[in-house]
């Protein structure tokens, strides 16, 4: 209650609305039967502390069934007396056979006694503080304010619900067949274990269960005839089950003939009137658990009651309402729940891995979350491990047991409570609360994190199900896409490109590609990527200046701490010497090292890039400084990096298949045309298909004895290597047969049997060749041979369009052709226009350009030169169709060009 708050008269008790007369309500024993008071400072910690006292008492007192409205009643009242008015507060709980009696007292009284009559002004109830009176109203039995000299007293009492008088827990009727099978009878050992863990009683069920007198075993521990069932990393056993506030499970008992018991156990820790601590354990053989175990507790049960009859969840009691609806939300409120709780300055939670064999960091309060955030730590014994995650634990001094909880090294905690977080026995977790105190906590916060733990565990596991098939369905669109991408290139710069993109920032800070040529070779940084475009050059300067990572092969990403070490070492040489420059000398060099180290100063992984079971390269992924990787986008790097080393192994055969192709393609390209004297000579040439330099079409112009040139255009069946080894046959053989003095059609013929001489390999040919003659007068003789080939077209001065030659049997398919030459006389002025059947097969639709199309085309090239008809014709075609071509194509244009005039 403020100072200013206006309290009801003193001495006054305001019963709860719809009470009866006090006189009506005594049907029930209200003798004080135990007290339990304590001072509190006037500092911020009390009030946490002033609520773990009440609770501790009413718990212990067995009067659960209040806690939550004492606790609540209780923190307000105290929050007013230390925090608002300044001064100690003492708290009293006194309780009685029907309820309990709670007075908070200050010394800061009223100047002024209200009077009788005076109203209660209750102020709003949006106010910060003053809501104490509001709070009693509404949640206790009765409350008042007295007051004294040097004091003042706010209490209230809260009365215990009416209990019926009957079953609380019960099971259905079920046949005989289906109960516990039972011994003579049902045997309940009762085992008492003193402070030093030796057994001070054993009756007489226990000696007829284990086979030994009671005289044999008292005196020794209990630990000696215990067996603990053995689980894996577990490294706590049955010496500290025995400290816990309660316990309850199984475990086995060595009876006198060496056989082992199973035994189910229910542990309850008292003391004796002088302080002692005593264990009394309850022992039933495993099969007759159902004397002992706890029954399942339904949703009735598992809710409390608020002030106005509506059931609460627990959990919402823990977690607050509404709860989070992402699984980061409902870890952090955990967390902080769990610190406030227990008026801890730091508290955390670890989440399981399926295996169980790693806690990975998901949430932290009043520690570094930064560095910490999915650090992972085995569940195993030893230094830098959880050895105690599966059961409960308190530490009362970490600076005595160094290691013992690896995550508060260097955070200057010294007491810690940790307990698991388990669901159908499975650990999925470990909450923890951590104090720079030592002493601090002891089995009693143990028993309370666990209970809270208890109610958390199932809802955080459903949370990270929830997250975990999120995280699934997104990896699995991210690998499609990625797999679309990969696969849509062939191109290696590009494809090293698209791996960098595809990893930051979805995966990581920053990436570096380095690729290995070959067995031999050493491995080459080829692409470096940083969400920050600006950190890019200096990323790529530090990495240049270390030595790569080793080719591993072993699939998986590992710690590659060498980029973290060099910007380190080069963050402090940096400032070294920044100390001997001149303040307005320091500019952005030491700054771009300092951003550098620190984008790099994070956990870098290697995924090696494997295909064909060779390691072709390395995928480096990179975090800012103090930062970790979940194992999921690991998990999803390394499907990543499978896939991204084969499109990057696919664009390498790919690029190296297209060189070679390249490579023996351009071999068959005639080299450097001769200058024909009086003659314009103009070819274009295009071969179909993607990366392909020369194809099934072919063309040439060389020169024969006697001042003459051939020339020829050819089409073989087909486009591709195989019709392109066809045209360097038909290439080589030509030149060499016409300079032999062989005239064209003996030189077609020949060529005939060649291609014949291939057998299955030989494929169709149609050819127009020609000897090409330059005359005195300024015209040109041609001799042609038009072997299946699209005819020759002729463009005369006037505009007109003629075949220049008549079609002949086309090469490759039978024996003994008759070819025969035809003469040709080309006038200045005059075109000789020599295509492929890809000029003049050119479709769209149904349409086909045809030798007619081409024609008209031509008609229109009067008066232009070899070069510019050819272009014409082939612009022409190409708008025929919007489609690429699918046929090679080729150009052979000459012209006579006219005299000059003076």
């Amino acid at each position: 209650m403020l100072p200013g708050e206006q309290p009801p008269a003193s001495g006054a008790e305001h019963p709860d609305h719809g009470s009866l007369d006090p006189a009506d309500n005594r049907t029930r024993s209200s003798v004080i039967t135990a007290r339990a008071a304590h001072t509190f400072e006037p500092v911020g910690r009390s009030v946490a502390a002033a609520r773990a006292f009440v609770r501790d008492t009413l718990q212990g007192w067995g009067f659960g069934d209040v806690v939550d409205d004492a606790v609540v009643l209780t923190s307000e009242l105290v929050t007013n007396a230390v925090v608002h008015a300044g001064t100690a507060a003492e708290v009293v709980c006194l309780r009685s056979g029907d309820g309990v009696r709670i007075e908070v007292s200050d010394r800061y009284p009223e100047r002024e006694i209200p009077l009788q009559s005076s109203g209660v002004a209750m102020g709003s109830p949006d106010r910060e503080g003053g809501r104490g009176l509001q709070l009693c109203a509404a949640l206790a039995t009765r409350w008042g304010v007295e007051y004294s000299p040097a004091h003042k007293h706010v209490w209230f009492r809260l009365d215990l619900p009416e209990r019926q008088v009957g079953t609380r827990t019960a099971g259905p009727s079920v046949s005989t067949e289906l109960l516990p099978l039972a011994d003579e009878r049902v045997r309940v050992a009762v085992i008492q274990i003193d402070s030093e863990g030796a057994v001070s009683a054993w009756n007489d069920d226990a000696q007829e269960l284990f086979g030994y007198p009671a005289k044999q075993i008292i005196g020794k521990p209990l630990t000696d005839y215990a067996a603990w069932p053995h689980t894996p990393g577990t490294s706590t056993g049955i010496a500290e089950a025995l400290c816990l506030s309660r316990w309850e499970g199984s475990y086995g008992i060595r009876a006198a003939d060496g056989r082992v018991v199973p035994v189910y156990a229910s542990h309850l820790r008292v003391r004796d009137p002088q302080g002692e601590p005593s264990t009394v354990c309850l022992l039933v053989r495993d099969d007759e658990r159902a004397v002992l175990a706890t029954p399942q507790r339904g949703a009735a049960a598992e809710s409390a009651h608020r002030a106005d009859g509506q059931s609460t969840d627990p959990f919402e009691t823990f977690i607050g309402s509404p709860a989070p609806d992402d699984l980061d939300g409902l870890l952090q409120r955990t967390v902080e729940r769990s610190r406030d709780m227990l008026d801890g300055d730091a508290a955390f939670l670890l989440l399981a891995t399926d295996d169980e064999t790693e806690l990975e960091v998901r949430a932290t309060t009043g520690l570094p979350s930064a560095r910490q955030r999915f650090a992972r730590v085995p569940v195993d014994t030893g230094s830098g491990r959880y050895g105690t995650a599966r059961m409960p634990a308190v530490h009362e001094d970490l600076s005595a047991v160094p290691g013992a909880v690896p995550l508060l090294n260097g955070t200057g905690m010294r007491s810690v409570v940790t307990v698991p977080l388990k669901v159908e026995g499975r650990l999925t977790g470990s909450l923890g609360v951590a104090a720079e105190g030592a002493g601090r906590y002891s089995n009693d916060e143990a028993l309370r994190l666990q209970f809270a733990a208890d109610r958390i565990a199932l809802a955080v596991e459903s949370a990270r199900l929830g997250e975990l098939e999120r995280l699934r369905r997104g990896s699995l669109s991210f690998l499609v896409e990625a797999s679309d991408l990969l696969a849509g290139t062939l191109d290696r710069d590009q494809t090293l490109a698209l791996m960098a993109q595809m990893t930051v920032p979805t995966l990581a800070t920053w990436c570096a590609v380095y690729t290995i040529a070959d067995t031999a070779s050493e491995p080459y940084l080829s692409y470096v990527l940083h969400e920050d475009e600006e950190r890019i050059d200096g990323l790529k300067a530090l990495l240049g200046r270390i030595d790569p990572p080793e080719p591993v092969p072993t699939p998986g990403a590992r710690i590659w701490p060498a980029p973290a070490r060099a910007a380190h070492e080069a963050a402090l040489e940096a400032s070294v010497r920044s100390l001997d420059d001149e303040p307005h000398h320091l500019g952005s060099g030491i700054g771009s090292t300092l951003t550098t180290a620190a984008s790099v100063g994070g956990e870098t992984v290697v995924l090696p890039l494997v295909a064909r079971n060779r390691v072709i390269g390395m995928l480096v992924l990179g975090k800012p400084s103090e930062d970790h990787f979940r194992q999921e986008n690991l998990e999803l790097a390394e499907d990543l990096s499978r896939r991204a080393a084969l499109a990057l192994d696919n664009s390498r055969l790919y690029s190296e298949r297209m060189a070679i192709s390249q490579s023996l393609q351009r071999s068959l390209l005639p080299p450097d045309m001769p200058e024909v004297p009086g003659v314009e000579v103009e070819v274009i040439y295009r071969a179909a298909g993607e990366g392909n330099e020369v194809g099934g079409d072919f063309y040439d112009l060389f020169t024969i004895p006697d001042g003459a040139y051939g020339f020829a255009i050819g089409d073989v069946c087909g486009t591709g290597p195989e019709a392109a080894a066809v045209t360097g046959l038909a290439r080589h053989a030509l030149r060499l047969l016409a300079r032999e003095g062989y005239s064209g059609p003996a030189v077609l013929e020949r060529l005939n049997n060649a291609i014949l001489d291939e057998g299955e390999r030989s494929r169709f040919l149609t050819l127009l060749y020609g000897e090409l003659r330059p005359q005195e007068d300024g015209s040109a003789l041609l001799k042609v041979v038009c072997a299946g080939h699209p005819l020759p077209l002729r463009l005369r001065q006037d505009g007109s369009v003629e075949a220049a030659a008549e079609p002949q049997p086309l090469l490759g398919v039978m024996d003994d052709l008759e070819l025969y030459e035809q003469t040709v006389r080309l006038e200045p002025g005059d075109v000789l226009l020599c295509v492929t059947d890809g000029i003049t097969e050119r479709r769209e639709g149904s349409r086909m350009l045809g030798d007619d199309g081409l024609a008209e085309v031509l008609k229109g090239c009067t008066g232009l030169t070899a070069g510019a008809v050819a272009a014409r014709v082939m612009r022409a075609v190409e708008r025929f169709a919007a489609d690429s071509p699918s046929d090679d194509m080729a150009i052979l244009t000459m012209r006579v060009p006219e005299p000059q005039r003076n």
